[in-house]
């Protein structure tokens, strides 16, 4: 698989993509691709951290991170959100998610970014490093269950003393 930035030429195949890999995802509420809509037409979208994975010059693959304005106690916090990680279905189960998050975090900590949050599956994303956010100090606004709520620091000390909420983009 080719690991590359997305561009503007693939948003409607990515659009089709992300609707199609959450289609049958046990926690999905179908607004997915409409969510990544959002995110990318945010203030918080970094053109750099969204990625598409491809082969044989089709997308399989979609993962981003935007930026997550926030407030802790302390101070403002530099956190990206990870939101979401989109396989194509005949492509799942192939470890191509799991090389657009290593592909993207790598990035991430490479241009400095202290801190991820995502909201998913501890299962899964605990395989990279995520842990409770609540374990950071961090609650959230929303409907959430405690244990989907996640957070990883890429800088060692970057969440010390975060107390806060999180706030999702809607």
């Amino acid at each position: 698989m080719r690991i590359r930035p997305e561009s503007p030429s693939d948003f409607s195949a990515l659009y089709a993509l992300v609707k199609a890999a959450f289609a049958t995802a046990p926690h999905a509420d179908g607004d997915e691709q409409d969510f990544v809509e959002r995110l990318r037409n945010s203030a918080g979208y970094r053109p750099d951290l969204a990625l598409v994975g491809q082969e044989d010059g089709a997308l399989v693959g979609h993962a981003m991170l935007t930026r997550l304005p926030s407030q802790t106690i302390q101070r403002p916090r530099d956190l990206l959100l990870l939101a979401p990680v989109s396989v194509a279905p005949g492509a799942q189960r192939r470890g191509l998610g799991t090389a657009l998050v290593r592909e993207l975090l790598a990035r991430a900590a490479a241009g400095g970014h202290g801190a991820v949050v995502v909201l998913g599956d501890p299962d899964y994303y605990g395989r990279f490093g995520f842990r409770a956010a609540r374990g950071f100090g961090l609650s959230h606004a929303g409907e959430f269950a405690d244990e989907n709520v996640m957070a990883l620091e890429l800088m060692p000390g970057a969440l010390r003393g975060a107390e806060g909420v999180i706030h999702f983009p809607a």
